[in-house]
């Protein structure tokens, strides 16, 4: 081998070292960046858990609150929390998904798409704070729903349609297209070719998109003090106000009420949280599993 040759031969094996230990580098950032995540996950789980455990047991879950939440449970307030989480889905979700299907399967990318995406990116942006205030003027004052479930489920519902939104729409792009050929070349309408193939494909990352919006909307404190109310009763109809658990939380620790009570009420609320994930887990999986796992 003329020197040349080995010259090059030995600046390849410095470029090789050289990349092998940025490589090693980039590795260990990124290890340590995961350990760091997982390490504040569980400390705050660690936290809550141990201070609000000793509070939580049938009685409180299943008892009224009484001298303000001093004493009692967190019933009215689990069931507030259910009840306007599922109304906010059920509104919100529909016209989500319906939305990312009109963008991605009946526009083409002109003006009236950019809009639609600006104005959605631009409700993703506003805090929650405003989404309250707005719900407040027109809701519960504008419209005379008042303080009540149906006041609050409509204003998370706007707050969390952007998610559901941007989500769906990735979802269904990730679709290959050659989906919705072979189903248009074997005589289906776009219709049937959207809920019978697109729709199906795309069912994880838009379950993953409700879950995602499901978990805000558990924890949403300020947009709901100002449109459901702060009730401790348990809710009869749509009209009625109710308490959610994290506006029962707030209530206890701002007023300095019950710190135990307050911890008890985080640590289910984080419990619920936590349950929500799995169960999102739970169910994608089963959806890619019952297609082989290919999207």
């Amino acid at each position: 081998m003329n020197p040349r040759a080995e010259s090059l031969v030995s600046k390849e094996r410095v470029v090789r070292q050289v990349n092998l230990r940025k490589e090693k580098a980039a590795v260990t950032l990124l290890s340590f960046a995961a350990l760091i995540t997982a390490a504040v996950l569980v400390f705050v789980f660690v936290y809550i858990m141990a201070r609000g455990l000793a509070a939580i047991d049938l009685e409180f879950l299943l008892s009224s609150p009484v001298k303000m939440g001093r004493e009692g449970g967190i019933f009215p307030a689990i069931v507030g929390t259910l009840v306007l989480t599922a109304v906010s889905i059920l509104v919100a979700a529909p016209l989500g998904v319906g939305a990312a299907v009109f963008l991605t399967e009946y526009t083409r990318e002109g003006w009236f798409s950019k809009v639609v995406r600006l104005g959605t990116e631009s409700l993703a942006g506003i805090p929650s704070i405003i989404f309250g205030l707005f719900g407040f003027s027109f809701f519960v004052i504008y419209l005379g729903m008042g303080w009540s479930i149906l006041a609050g489920a409509l204003t998370l519902a706007c707050m969390i349609l952007p998610t559901i939104v941007r989500t769906s729409e990735e979802a269904i792009k990730s679709v290959p297209s050659i989906y919705r050929e072979i189903s248009l070349a074997l005589g289906a309408s776009r219709w049937q070719t959207v809920t019978g193939v697109v729709l199906p494909q795309a069912a994880p990352g838009i379950a993953t998109g409700i879950v995602l919006a499901i978990g805000r909307s558990i924890g949403e404190t300020a947009a709901v003090i100002f449109t459901a109310g702060s009730s401790l009763r348990v809710p009869h109809s749509l009209l009625d106000p109710v308490r959610t658990l994290p506006v029962h939380f707030y209530i206890l620790a701002r007023e300095g009420i019950s710190s135990r009570n307050a911890y008890g009420t985080a640590a289910v609320l984080l419990v619920a949280v936590l349950l929500v994930d799995f169960v999102a887990h739970f169910v994608v999986g089963r959806l890619f599993r019952g297609r082989g796992g290919e999207r």
